[in-house]
C-alpha cells in the first residue's frame, strides 16, 4: 500500500536543486521561489512587478501582496466544463468525495500526484505540470505569490469559508485569506503501543521516551528535518522550533545523534510499524494515528494504540492549504472544488477516510469522533481550536539558517 500522504519524504533544498539542474528545470523561476523569503513586498503589498514576502508568524502576520497583473476572477462568472485538474498528496482526497463532486457537478477531475513539496514545488516553477487546484504547505505559500505562480481567491465563490474556524478565516499566513483557505489540520505529538510502554504522561518529560535504552530498536522519528529537530529542540527544553541559533540547532543535533545507538527508525511508515509491532514509539502526526487502526492484525484491539499530545498544548499544530494557479484553466470549478470541501457534510465524510481534521466550527467532538470512527484511546488526536492558540508551527526560515537544520539532519541521517 502507498505511504499516506503525510508520511512522503520531502527533499532537502540541496537535493531539490541538484535534482532540478540534473533535469533541466528552468532556473529564473525556481531561483525566485526559493529566493522568495525574507525580504518586504513591494510599497502597498499592490503593483506589476514581483516582490519577496516578509516571513510569516502568529505574532507578525502577513498581508501577502496582489499583482495587477495577476488579477482575481470576477463575480458570477459560468461554471466551466473542466475536467478539473487536481495537484496532491496522494491519496489525500477521499475517492468518494471526489465521485461525489463528479456527479453533482457533471464534470471529472484529473488527479495528480506528487511524491514530496519540494518535488512539486520544482515541477510547479519549471512548468512541467499544469493545475487548478494545489494543496502547499504553509511555509511555501509566500514565495509561490512572489513568483506569481497564484492567483488570488474571489471570496464570492467561497460562502462555506465562513465554516472554518475564525484564525484559519483569517490566517496570520495570508491576512483577509487573499490566496488560500484552509483544508485538514494536524498535531505532532507520540504514537505509542500501550501493550508495550507505558503512557508517556507520566515520565517528567514525556519526549524521553524518545530516548529509553528500554526502548531500544523499537524508536522512530519522521524523516521530516523540520519536524524532528524541533522536537529535539523541546526535548531539551529549547521552545523556539523555528530559531535561528547556531548553538541551538547544533545542541538538537547532538541531541538526535544520541538516538543513534538506540537504532532509531527514520525510514518506516508510522502507523504501519505501530501497527505491526516493528515500533513501540514513534514521532507521529495525529491523523496517521487514526490509520493506524486500519493497520491492525486481525483480532489485535484499538486498545494496544496510544496517542500523546500535552494537554497544555506548547507542541507542533498546523494545517495543510488549498491554492488555485495563476493560469488555472478552470478557476471557477476550483473555486467551486474548494468550496465543497468546507461543507460540514462533506469534510466530515473526507474525514471519516483521510483521518486528518477539517477545521470546522459547529461540530463537537463527540461528533468528529463518531465521524471519524475515533476511538476513545485515541481521542487525544482530536484537533481542536484551542490547540492552535497553545500549539507551535513550523514556519519559513531565512536560507542561511535553513540551511543549518539540513545540514544537522545530514549529519544525524549520515549516523542513522
Amino acid at each position: 500500500m502507498s505511504p499516506h500522504p503525510r508520511q512522503r519524504r520531502a527533499l532537502s533544498r540541496r537535493e531539490f536543486l541538484q535534482r532540478a539542474a540534473a533535469a533541466g528545470i528552468a532556473m529564473p523561476g525556481l531561483a525566485a521561489i526559493l529566493a522568495a523569503c525574507g525580504g518586504s513586498a513591494s510599497p502597498g503589498g499592490e503593483g506589476g512587478g514581483a516582490s519577496t514576502v516578509p516571513i510569516a508568524a502568529p505574532d507578525e502576520p502577513v498581508s501577502l501582496p496582489l499583482y495587477d497583473d495577476v488579477p482575481a476572477i470576477a463575480d458570477d462568472l459560468p461554471l466551466e466544463r473542466g475536467p478539473l485538474r487536481i495537484y496532491n498528496w496522494n491519496d489525500y482526497v477521499y475517492k468518494k468525495v471526489i465521485n461525489r463532486f463528479q456527479d453533482q457537478y457533471d464534470v471529472e477531475i484529473e488527479y495528480t500526484q506528487f511524491d514530496g513539496m519540494s518535488d512539486a514545488i520544482s515541477r510547479i516553477s519549471s512548468g512541467s505540470v499544469e493545475f487548478d487546484v494545489f494543496w502547499p504547505t504553509l511555509e511555501n505559500l509566500g514565495k509561490l505569490v512572489a513568483a506569481k505562480l497564484l492567483q488570488p481567491l474571489n471570496h464570492s465563490y467561497l460562502p462555506n469559508l465562513q465554516n472554518v474556524w475564525p484564525e484559519l478565516q483569517d490566517p496570520f499566513y495570508d491576512q483577509g485569506s487573499r490566496y488560500s483557505v484552509p483544508y485538514l489540520t494536524w498535531k505532532t505529538g507520540i504514537g505509542y503501543r500501550a501493550d508495550h510502554v507505558d503512557d508517556p504522561a507520566t515520565l517528567d518529560n514525556p519526549l524521553d521516551i524518545f530516548w529509553s535504552s528500554a526502548n531500544k530498536g523499537k524508536i522512530g522519528v519522521l524523516d521530516e528535518y523540520r519536524e524532528t529537530i524541533a522536537y529535539a529542540l523541546l526535548h531539551l527544553g529549547k521552545t523556539d522550533i523555528n530559531t535561528t541559533s547556531a548553538a541551538d540547532i547544533d545542541a538538537a543535533k547532538q541531541d538526535l545523534l544520541d538516538l543513534v545507538p538506540l537504532q532509531v527508525d527514520t525510514a518506516g511508515s508510522d502507523y504501519q510499524m505501530l501497527a505491526d509491532e516493528s515500533s513501540w514509539v514513534r514521532l507521529s502526526w495525529s491523523g496517521n494515528m487514526n490509520y493506524t487502526r486500519w493497520y491492525l492484525p486481525k483480532d489485535t484491539p484499538v486498545s494496544v494504540l496510544g496517542y500523546y499530545y500535552p494537554p497544555e498544548g506548547g507542541w507542533e499544530v498546523s494545517n495543510d492549504l488549498m491554492v488555485i494557479s495563476k493560469d488555472a484553466r478552470n478557476p471557477v470549478l476550483a473555486h467551486t472544488f474548494m468550496n465543497f470541501l468546507m461543507d460540514h457534510d462533506v469534510g466530515l465524510q473526507n474525514f471519516s477516510y483521510e483521518g486528518f481534521q477539517p477545521p470546522f466550527t459547529g461540530v463537537s467532538d463527540e461528533d468528529f469522533m463518531k465521524a471519524g470512527y475515533i476511538p476513545r484511546n485515541l481521542a487525544n488526536t482530536l484537533v481542536r481550536q484551542s490547540d492552535f492558540s497553545s500549539g507551535r508551527r513550523i514556519l519559513a526560515l531565512p536560507p542561511e539558517a535553513d540551511q543549518l537544520w539540513q545540514d544537522a539532519w545530514a549529519q544525524f541521517k549520515a549516523g542513522v
